[in-house]
């Protein structure tokens, strides 16, 4: 057995002493959100009668729904069209070889260079002339490219460490090699799949620059925009903002919580891939 030591002693104090500087935010943050408006004194004062008055007025007021579900729909649609194309090209850059195939490549690695800034207003001339501004569809448009560089990297490197006895076998079966990378290598791909959609994931729901960008003045917007517009000039509801975050932080804890282990596993094998 493992004798417990004075250097065991030590370390459970600093993982306590560490968790506690990290959930001390989400408690402030609960104690802020439950306040009554009436009730003042200082954030960190404990919150004597708790109410959801703040987070019925971060639906009502901020419309707080209907920006949740636009950033589930464009996290969904641009993690799924991540996915899906960055695997496919991927797979095509990796199995072929060949000078188109290494300058593809190349081109990926590119963009992984490039800031996103720079090719901003080019992008928001196009998505305009394409009638593609002020809908969600313009929106899942930009994430499908600037995610696509760093998930083709993600899987591109977890490819080469694939062998290719069991894509061989099913072309000796007959597959070709549509049916052999849906059958046969996509389910081999579900580590890296993993970390791809974690990473994703997070950036296009907690995206705050380009919502603004391309969903203003349409009416539409996101979670973090819609939080955005509690913060006026002179003044700001600070309650019915950390309500708000509250609220939106629960999708993406339940996505944690419910796929956990696969999330371990993601980025234990696709970044070690």
């Amino acid at each position: 057995m493992t004798r417990y030591t004075v250097r065991t002693l030590l370390l459970e104090i600093a993982l306590i002493v560490a968790a506690a500087v990290f959930i001390s935010p989400m408690v402030v943050a609960l104690n802020i959100a439950l306040r009554p408006s009436g009730q003042a004194g200082s954030p960190l004062a404990l919150t004597t009668s708790p109410s959801l008055e703040n987070v019925v007025a971060a639906f009502t007021e901020g419309h707080l729904g209907a920006a949740l579900l636009n950033s589930v729909v464009v996290t969904v649609g641009g993690t799924l069209i991540a996915i899906t194309f960055s695997s496919w090209a991927a797979y095509y850059l990796v199995r072929r070889s060949g000078h188109l195939p290494r300058g593809l490549f190349m081109l990926f690695l590119a963009g992984l260079l490039l800031p996103i800034q720079l090719v901003t207003l080019p992008l928001y001339n196009t998505l305009h002339s394409l009638g593609l501004i002020g809908n969600l569809g313009g929106l899942l448009v930009h994430y499908a490219g600037s995610t696509m560089p760093f998930s083709v990297f993600l899987y591109a490197s977890f490819l080469r460490s694939v062998a290719t006895d069991y894509e061989e076998a099913a072309h000796i079966d007959g597959c070709g090699p549509a049916s052999a990378f849906v059958h046969v290598v996509f389910p081999l791909l579900r580590p890296v799949t993993g970390t791809v959609l974690i990473l994703n994931a997070l950036a296009i729901y907690n995206d705050f620059f380009n919502p603004l960008l391309y969903l203003t003045g349409s009416g539409q917007q996101t979670a973090p925009v819609a939080l955005q517009s509690f913060i006026g000039e002179y003044v700001a509801n600070w309650p019915v903002i950390f309500a708000g975050v509250l609220v939106t932080v629960v999708p993406i804890l339940a996505l944690y919580f419910i796929l956990q282990k696969h999330i371990i596993k993601g980025f234990a094998g696709g970044l070690k891939g």
